[in-house]
């Protein structure tokens, strides 16, 4: 017996693309039947028009609907070469999603943009519904008619005023593009936007003219005063003239939306359809900040290749974000690699994507947008057009992912190439492989002995509990100190604050010592998933056999491991970040904050990317900040839109050789608000912003949150 066939998209929409076409001959057939009549107050269908023009209509339509449908199932095709990906369930979550974007509120992130889109979005949308409630008015039986009377006055003002709002929408979207264009639309603006333009300004032109001619050729009754665009231009047009001219802006019309049918699918208008859907499609099994999962690499022994090289190695939902794409350019607004000078393009990397895609697609289609005639792509490897130096100058911020009106998907595929180019190339820059050699070695990014974890303890005035020695079978939290707050001498001042702020709280915590090893971010964030496993992996043993339960950890890029990439190897914890549990302990008073008293210093924070965008942290921070008596002044980009310190995704390991420094950036951003003192909730922020104000020579102080409350709390 032959397996069932399994039911795809592209199944359904070629069934679909055979269906239109005796379908929409159907609908003609239904609309002959007798039983027609015109309304007192309404308008006689296909009034005016020869039952030759009718039947191209019917036909015409017919076969460009299904062209349309093939073309879609085409693509379809496209993106079912990816491998695997679950993206059901959380229905709830799913169409609030794609509400979100119907709605257009993810785009009115940018009011402009977001209130132009509207226009031409719903202004469409509604002259589209109309037509389709004007036809199903055409096919019913005369007793359930409904399109006359006050209904019809009310359908005809609301037609015109949709009309009015795409022409408006258009024309806003004409002078934006064409005229005092951002750097972002005029970089990628090609041929095909003006089309696109063109085809939606004519729909909603020829449809105003059609219905001025029509009510002309009606004789002007006094009900058309409700279209109030139609009813005063039909006066341009004469008795003996007008039914010509209402033939002719018919035909127009038609052959418009003819033509949009076309470009629907062959030009990124797609993203009126695709972006919604992959608004709908974007919640995902794993957590936010998690990396895709793999299979463990110490047992598997039938991996070829990990991470992705060719098309086959994305998913297809990696595919299908390339057409979801609008080609807005907010990704590459806010990236911090771009914004100073690096070769990485968030929006460029999507488009490679696409264009790798489109030109080795089993059929003909475009790609995302118009491609430049000198690309040659000759393979369905990703690296024929995306280069190394994209991939490694990305600081894995999340800010593009973050920012993206429609939930593409882009550090993914970043963080995939770079899987593949770090284990199955080695191609990947040589301060990276010291780190790697360190991390294998001696457990940490640093080097440096694992004998040397506890020497921070040394210094305080109380005995720290190290968990598994002798005595010490359990603890409430364990304090994952991390390697920064190990090793590094800045750190190592906030490792000694926050152990203060937890003992003077009464808090029962222990520490691993010398057996906490690197979480691994650095390894898995630069693409070493074996390394990642092999570190992640010994440090699960060593917790599970401790039988620990709640972890504390001041560093945002452990927090991340340990709270969402570690439960994919078996290891469950409950995670807090520092600020978290701090901002309690003031919030429940075990924390007394009366040596703040007179004190009130101005204060900027600087949001962790790890903490914010990757886990939604944002008000514990500030807490801590405002329990210390300080005042808060933001920087200009803050909490979901704040500018990474650009040491993420192991670029604290790496050369910034090309443009500017990201953490100078930052820094010029931090001191342009004038605060006295630049606060930091991770340890790889804390020395990038550090360095980067000592280099602008500003008298700046940078502390930890944890620092900052310790001043609040001990009169030391």
């Amino acid at each position: 017996m032959e397996p069932r066939r399994r039911l795809t998209s592209t199944r359904i929409l070629r069934f679909l693309a055979f269906a239109a076409f005796p379908a929409t001959l159907l609908l003609w057939w239904m609309g002959t039947l007798p039983g027609h009549h015109l309304p007192e107050i309404g308008r006689e269908i296909f009034g005016n028009i020869p039952g030759a023009l009718q039947a191209a209509f019917y036909v015409g339509m017919g076969a460009f609907l299904s062209l349309t449908l093939y073309l879609f199932a085409e693509r379809s095709r496209s993106w079912e070469r990816g491998g695997p990906e679950s993206r059901t369930g959380r229905w709830g979550e799913r169409l609030k999603n794609m509400s979100a974007g119907l709605e257009m509120r993810t785009l009115l992130r940018d009011r402009a943009a977001g209130l132009m889109h509207a226009l031409i979005y719903y202004g469409f949308v509604l002259l589209f519904l109309g037509t389709v409630i004007l036809e199903i008015d055409h096919l019913l039986p005369e007793g359930l008619k409904f399109l006359s009377g006050n209904f019809y006055k009310i359908y005809s003002a609301v037609l015109d005023g949709a009309a009015l709002a795409l022409i408006v929408g258009v024309v806003w979207a004409v002078v934006r593009r064409y005229g005092q264009a951002p750097w972002r639309l005029r970089s990628k603006t090609k041929a095909e936007d003006a089309w696109i333009l063109t085809v939606l300004g004519l729909i909603g032109v020829t449809g105003v003219f059609t219905e001025a001619a029509r009510i002309a050729v009606d004789g002007r009754p006094d009900f058309e005063v409700w279209s109030f665009l139609g009813y005063p231009l039909s006066s341009l047009f004469s008795e003996t003239a007008a039914a010509g001219w209402h033939q002719f802006f018919w035909i127009a019309h038609v052959v418009t939306f003819v033509w949009f049918l076309v470009v629907l699918p062959t030009t990124k208008l797609r993203h009126m359809l695709t972006s919604p859907a992959n608004m709908f499609m974007a919640p995902k099994d794993r957590p936010k900040g998690a990396m895709k999962e793999l299979p463990n690499l110490m047992e598997a022994t039938d991996i070829e290749s990990i991470g992705a090289s060719v098309i086959t190695d994305l998913t297809w939902k990696q595919i299908f974000d390339t057409d979801a794409c609008t080609v807005c350019g907010r990704c590459t607004s806010v990236c911090p690699a771009n914004t100073t000078g690096k070769p990485l393009d968030p929006r460029e990397m999507v488009m490679k994507v696409g264009e790798v895609a489109a030109s080795t697609a089993p059929g003909r289609i475009s790609s995302p947008v118009s491609m430049d005639a000198e690309i040659n792509i000759g393979a369905d490897s990703l690296f024929e057009r995306v280069t190394s130096e994209e991939l490694w100058s990305c600081t894995t911020c999340g800010a593009c992912d973050e920012i993206c009106p429609v939930n593409i998907e882009i550090l993914d595929k970043i963080l995939d190439m770079r899987r593949y180019k770090a284990l199955m190339e080695a191609d990947f820059p040589s301060e990276l492989g010291k780190a790697f050699v360190a991390l294998e070695n001696q457990g940490n990014p640093w080097g440096l002995s694992q004998q040397n974890r506890m020497d921070w303890a040394k210094a305080l005035d109380f005995e720290v509990k190290v968990l598994g020695e002798e005595g010490v079978d359990s603890a409430d939290y364990l304090y994952w100190v991390g390697c920064a707050g190990s090793f590094d001498d800045r750190n190592v001042e906030v490792t000694k604050a926050t152990a203060r702020l937890l003992h003077e709280a009464g808090i029962d915590f222990a520490v691993l010592g010398p057996k906490e090893s690197c979480t691994g971010d650095p390894a898995r964030r630069s693409g070493n998933e074996y390394l990642y496993q092999q570190l992640a992996l010994s440090n699960i043993e060593t917790l599970n056999d401790l039988g620990v339960e709640k972890v504390i950890t001041q560093c945002p890029h452990c927090f991340n491991s340990l709270a969402n990439d570690y439960p994919q190897l078996g290891g469950d914890y409950e995670v807090v970040h520092h600020s978290q549990l701090l901002m309690e302990l003031v919030a429940n008073d075990s924390l007394d904050t009366t040596a703040a008293t007179g004190k009130s210093p101005e204060i900027t924070f600087h949001d962790p990317c790890y903490l914010g965008r990757h886990n939604d942290v944002y008000v514990a921070p500030r807490e801590v900040i405002s329990a210390s008596g300080a005042s808060l002044t933001e920087m200009e980009r803050n909490g979901t839109n704040a500018m990474c310190c650009g040491a993420g995704g192991a670029r604290f390991w790496m050369e910034e050789q090309t443009g500017k420094k990201v953490n100078v950036e930052r820094a010029e951003q931090a001191i342009a608000t004038g605060a006295d003192e630049v606060a930091v909730g991770c340890p790889y922020c804390y020395v990038m912003i550090d360095d980067g104000v000592k280099e602008l020579g500003v008298e700046m102080k940078v502390r930890d949150i944890s620092m900052i409350l310790a001043d609040s709390v001990f009169e030391d």
